[in-house]
């Protein structure tokens, strides 16, 4: 049975996660890692830039993206590789899954406007704390990566036109791919082909995925199990293509980028079966991706070869590093899962206590979710009778830790740096959980202001003491 929940867990995520979420994303970082020079980057985010601009920025770019935990990884690792501070990096690695727009905006439509408002205050504030934190902890580490990260155009600021393209396009490719909002989920037109065969394979989908809400299992769909068959095939073209890509582009080169643009189209579409065939609908999303796609392709023909070359080196040498992991992580992720029974949320969670908070933290490491889908299953906690404390808690982990996740970012900064990080957000998590159930019990502004300004007092002492390291290592 744990065997059984692993690989349906592997499945349904492969099916409905991985296309139009991580692949734009990977292609992304591998751009970002080739094509931008490292002044670029370290201008806003370096180690020594100072902390009130470099925390700021780098919230403020992970407010845009509606990803969740494991899709930021490829795009935390493509800016630290290119030069970001730890620290910096490490805001957006935790503000992007849980702070960004789409997210605060469907947590106040479900949960109402006092969890949205809630959870973008202490995710900003609790994110930029972190980052502060690490950089602190790990400012020889940082200096060192900084020293190794020198490239012969460090001082050049000023990203190529093309580059500028390409990522602006693949930005749009994600967003298209994520975006949940009209006109994209619109569907335009509906075509149906014969295939009466079609739901009887939906059935026995389901049959060997169940689809299971409660705990989190989403099933695999007809659509599901076709994008499967094409990820495997970009995988198998991919290695023989990209593998050697430095030395020159070969004919698997073009098939299997072929094969991820197909792929992300057909992601796009909406497939349903039907009692003679399966209907096709065209929808926003689709047109969306195409324009998207078809503006990568504009940007990268005007590439000199080596860059090109480079950029698709660097995608897929993320995919190597972090990819197998996300496979193990989520497949453990679906046996653990198998375990957990929602009708402990009431027993474990109904009162705004420190264990309950903790156990709601824990739950979000192993109930993964996609982003946005933690929010209605918030709303089933909460209707299960989780307290409003644990329940932010869980909002504020479950986006930022997971399993896979969790060892995808020990492939990029260490096991040391990683275990810190994700001490840090547990401890924050029920930190957040403790002040938003003690308010939504009653308590007075005046307790509740007096470990807000503790809080915001340690943060200053904090960016102080790294401001004057800062300037010791600038020579100031």
């Amino acid at each position: 049975m744990l065997l059984r929940g692993g690989a349906g867990s592997l499945a349904a995520y492969l099916a409905a996660h991985v296309l139009l979420c991580l692949v734009p994303a990977f292609f992304m970082a591998g751009a970002m890692a080739a094509l931008i020079p490292k002044a670029s980057i370290t201008r806003w985010l370096g180690r020594t830039t100072p902390a009130r601009v470099a925390y700021p920025a780098a919230a403020a770019a992970g407010s845009l993206l509606a990803v969740c935990s494991c899709t930021i990884v490829p795009l935390f690792a493509g800016i630290y590789k290119k030069g970001a501070g730890i620290g910096p990096a490490i805001t957006f690695l935790f503000f992007a899954p849980a702070g960004n727009i789409m997210a605060l905006a469907y947590t106040g439509g479900v949960l109402g406007p006092r969890f949205a408002v809630a959870r973008l205050l202490l995710c900003l504030l609790f994110g930029i704390g972190i980052g502060l934190l690490m950089a602190l902890l790990f400012w020889r580490d940082d200096a060192l990566h900084d020293a190794q990260t020198e490239d012969p155009f460090a001082q050049q600021a000023r990203v190529a036109p093309a580059a500028l393209g390409v990522l602006l396009a693949l930005l749009a490719l994600l967003l298209a791919g994520t975006v949940k909002l009209w006109p994209l989920t619109a569907t335009l037109a509906t075509v149906e082909l014969p295939l009466p065969g079609a739901q009887a394979w939906q059935a026995t989908l389901l049959r060997w995925v169940p689809f299971n809400a409660a705990q989190g299992e989403e099933g695999v769909s007809v659509q599901g199990s076709v994008l499967i068959v094409l990820l495997l095939l970009i995988a198998a073209t991919a290695w023989r293509g990209l593998e050697n890509i430095v030395e020159g582009a070969n004919r698997w080169t073009w098939v299997a980028l072929g094969l991820s643009a197909a792929t992300l189209l057909v992601a796009a579409l909406r497939l349903t079966p039907a009692a003679h065939g399966l209907q096709i609908g065209l929808t926003g999303r689709l047109l969306a991706v195409a324009a998207a796609l078809a503006a990568v392709v504009h940007f990268a023909r005007q590439l000199p070869g080596d860059d090109w070359r480079a950029w698709l080196w660097e995608a897929w040498r993320f995919v190597k590093q972090i990819f197998g992991l996300l496979v193990v992580g989520v497949f453990v992720v679906g046996m653990v899962r198998q375990l957990i029974r929602p009708e402990w949320i009431e027993s474990l969670a109904g009162a705004n206590t420190l264990r309950a908070n903790a156990v709601a933290v824990g739950f979000g490491v192993f109930m993964y979710f996609p982003t946005l889908v933690e929010v209605p299953v918030a709303r089933m906690f909460l209707d299960l009778g989780m307290h409003p404390g644990p329940l932010l808690a869980y909002l504020m982990a479950d986006p930022e830790l997971s399993l896979q996740s969790m060892l995808m970012v020990a492939a990029v900064i260490g096991r040391a740096k990683t275990a810190a990080y994700v001490g840090w957000v547990a401890l924050f998590s029920i930190c957040a959980g403790a002040l938003f159930g003690a308010w939504v019990d009653g308590a007075g502004w005046a307790p509740l202001g007096l470990a807000l300004a503790a809080g915001l007092s340690a943060l200053a002492v904090v960016a102080a003491r790294l401001g004057r390291r800062q300037h010791a290592a600038a020579g100031v």
